[in-house]
């Protein structure tokens, strides 16, 4: 009971951080890993997921009540997504993912860095693509993440809001609707594999994913209530953290 009670309050506080800002599953992933080191990391990967898909899909369904979503990037991007993240969880089934932990810091360094540096960065919705380039970059967004997603996962939902800043013109608070319905197509297509391939543990995913739901309404609420401004600076404060914990993890555990 004890390890139930520790990975639902992971969960929840997961469904916060990651109803925000993404990144969610940098504090779920290594809890599962601490409580449950028997366990090969493909079916904890499936548990996390199924959790995530409950929680992603309740902040995307708080958000879309309050926000307007841009289907035109959202849909291509999101069906991209779907498409590599079963061939990323697929992936992962059969290879080793050690040289994702390596690379990862120095990816979340670069958007920290990136996002500190451009002050105005997601301060205002000004989308730059209509019609064709909107779709192709859309492809390109999703398609690259989905396959991470699927193949390692912690960390998807951030990269995702960065992108839809970055190479949409979106505001944090529009990125972070946008990330999780993406996010969404990842887990279900993740899952389709991790279940059919016999990689989740579906009752104490279930546990988690309620924790999770109660953390991503709280964490939505905060985002809306207090705008990009403050979304942006939660932004910073938890990628920073997850650089520390994950060159922690690549370089020196």
């Amino acid at each position: 009971m004890l390890d139930v009670a520790i990975l639902g309050g992971a969960s929840f506080v997961a469904g916060v951080v990651d109803a925000m800002v993404g990144g969610g599953g940098l504090i779920q992933v290594p809890a599962l890993f601490a409580v449950l080191p028997k366990e090969v990391p493909a079916t904890l990967f499936g548990t996390s997921k199924l959790a995530g898909l409950f929680g992603s899909g309740t902040s995307a369904i708080s958000y879309a009540r309050r926000v307007r979503i841009a289907w035109t990037a959202v849909a291509p991007a999101a069906a991209a997504a779907f498409a590599l993240s079963f061939a990323g969880a697929y992936t992962v089934t059969k290879v080793p993912s050690d040289f994702v932990r390596t690379l990862l810091p120095i990816l979340l360094l670069f958007v920290a860095v990136y996002t500190f540096r451009n002050k105005n960065l997601g301060s205002v919705h000004a989308p730059l693509h209509t019609g064709a380039a909107e779709r192709d970059v859309a492809v390109a967004v999703g398609a690259g993440i989905g396959f991470y997603a699927g193949f390692f996962g912690p960390g998807a939902g951030s990269f995702l809001i960065f992108m839809f800043v970055r190479f949409f013109g979106f505001d944090f608070v529009n990125a972070s609707v946008a990330a999780k319905l993406v996010n969404l197509a990842c887990n279900i297509a993740a899952l389709l594999w991790l279940g059919y391939s016999g990689h989740i543990l579906w009752q104490l995913g279930l546990v988690m994913a309620a924790c999770q739901v109660a953390g991503s309404i709280v964490g939505t609420r905060i985002a809306l209530k207090h705008g990009s401004g403050f979304v942006r600076k939660v932004f910073l404060i938890v990628v920073s953290l997850l650089i520390l914990k994950t060159g922690y993890d690549a370089f020196l555990k």
